[in-house]
């Protein structure tokens, strides 16, 4: 994605994701603030009501705290519930300061995930400075809670020919190995975009392998470009969704595509999982929370005016016939 300040029943069986955006101005202090919530009934009204792009949200001992795009001088945002519904937006900076390899201004779509040792690990999207491009690098925090520093002076993936990279996402197999996707981020300069994958070191600070690419833009409703990869095991099927076409208006949407193994092949369903509908506009940077009563579908989605994404769920179905749907 680029910085800014219903569903479809799905013939494959699992979701989750996250995708990008970065925005500058003036620090707003370290408070903690109730984000504006809706009071409509409209299942499509926004859950906090002012930019929070891309969302990652994580599970903690008293509820859920998601991650997103920073704005007003904010580099990563943070908000927490109980609940799903009523959120706390913290005016605070989970990543105050950056890597020795990135510039300020363009910073977006943060993956967290905790390792095995308890250490909480966030990949990122930052400028890099001495080619422009954007790339992708690692933090670490102790607590989901705590502020996150940078953990190489250089960028973990940093395809520069290729475009740079964007728009991290973590994946555990079911064998324990841990995995990082990114999309190649090639519609910057003329180049074919890919979500590529590549195994991550126990410590999650370098990458174990080399990369695979696993698909790129070729359905009509995807326009120039493929990103905001996120890939889940469901029952024996790898499922990788993904978002597509402009990032900035109603044709972007959520894609899926399924494979019998890791590496693929995938094979894509043809149209959007997810698209624009309703108050649900340009709907993308998807990710997928498990409640107790059931999945929901985190996503954000562009205001009436265009002016900021803001947070938005959708709860999910899982049919015995392996498809999803929206709750009736």
């Amino acid at each position: 994605m680029r910085p800014l300040g219903g569903v479809v029943a799905l013939g494959i069986g699992a979701l989750l994701v996250v995708a990008g955006c970065g925005a500058d101005g003036a620090s707003s202090g370290s408070s903690s603030a109730p984000a504006p919530a809706s009071s409509s009934a409209d299942p499509d009204a926004p859950l906090i009501d002012e930019d929070f792009p891309d969302p990652d949200v994580v599970a903690t001992d008293d509820g859920w705290r998601a991650f997103a795009t920073g704005m007003n001088g904010l580099n990563i945002r943070t908000a927490t519930t109980p609940d799903l519904r009523s959120w706390t937006v913290e005016r605070r900076d989970v990543l105050p300061t950056l890597p020795a390899w990135a510039s300020t201004g363009r910073t977006w779509a943060p993956d967290v995930s905790q390792r095995a040792d308890g250490t909480w690990v966030m990949y990122v999207t930052a400028l890099h400075t001495d080619s422009g491009r954007q790339c992708i690098g690692v933090a670490t925090s102790p607590t989901a809670d705590g502020t996150f520093t940078p953990a190489d002076d250089e960028p973990l993936v940093c395809p520069v020919d290729e475009g740079g990279a964007i728009d991290a996402s973590t994946f555990t197999d079911d064998d324990g190995t841990r995995y990082l996707l990114w999309k190649t981020d090639g519609n910057c300069c003329g180049l074919d975009t890919w979500i590529e994958i590549a195994p991550l070191s126990q410590d999650g600070l370098a990458l174990a392998g080399e990369p695979t690419r696993l698909l790129h833009q070729d359905q009509p409703w995807e326009g120039d470009l493929v990103e905001a990869p996120t890939l889940v095991r469901h029952d024996d099927a790898y499922v990788l969704l993904y978002s597509a076409n402009a990032y900035g208006g109603d044709a972007y949407a959520v894609g899926a595509a399924r494979a019998s193994d890791l590496l693929g092949p995938y094979t894509k369903q043809p149209d959007p999982l997810l698209a624009s509908h309703g108050d649900l506009r340009g709907p993308g940077g998807q990710d997928v929370v498990a409640t107790d009563d059931g999945d929901v579908l985190v996503v954000h989605g562009w205001d009436e005016l265009y002016t900021y994404r803001a947070l938005h769920s959708v709860p999910l179905r899982w049919d015995d016939d392996g498809t999803v749907s929206t709750d009736p």
